[in-house]
């Protein structure tokens, strides 16, 4: 994914309408409209995938909550053909959010807004996803950003996961 720039990357929003604008412009257009409203807003990023035949489907959001006034998100979905195990593709799901969330920090500590990062991993050891659980936690958080698994992972595990289902 390293090679793709966010103005190639095709974001929309939950409605479907298409955001056309490079969504660092667009981002910084709505935190200056909804500043304006007087909301205060809190930020969640994640992503989640899921494998359709040969393919992997990956979704990732950004979220955000403007606090006692519901919420609204970015979408953005890309499909892979690459073979994953499960715990490299929980390491992708990770990567593709700490990708959004560095390119959009700047703009929330401009705004002020509070920002955490949304893995898909679960916490109970017994489940598979918990094998990347370790490693997805030091990757965030060595970047400065709050880290959040199953069951606070609502952006990845409730809003990704409903795009790629």
């Amino acid at each position: 994914m390293g090679a793709i720039t966010m103005e190639q990357q095709q974001w929309r929003r939950l409605d479907g309408r298409r955001i056309k604008l490079p969504i660092e412009e667009e981002v910084r257009q709505m935190l200056m409209k909804e500043k304006e409203l007087g909301y205060h807003l809190k930020v969640c990023i994640g992503t989640d995938s899921q494998r359709k035949g040969k393919e992997i489907e990956f979704a990732t959001v950004i979220v955000f909550i403007r606090k006692g006034k519901g919420g609204f998100m970015y979408i953005h979905n890309e499909t892979t053909k690459r073979k994953m195990a499960i715990k490299e593709r929980m390491l992708e799901e990770v990567a593709r959010s700490i990708d959004i969330a560095f390119r959009l920090c700047d703009l929330f500590i401009a705004f002020n807004i509070d920002m955490e990062v949304h893995a898909d991993i679960n916490t109970n050891p017994n489940f598979k996803s918990n094998d990347a659980l370790k490693e997805a936690m030091g990757y965030i958080m060595g970047m400065g950003f709050v880290f959040k698994a199953k069951p606070y992972a609502f952006a990845s595990s409730s809003c990704a996961n409903k795009i790629v289902q």
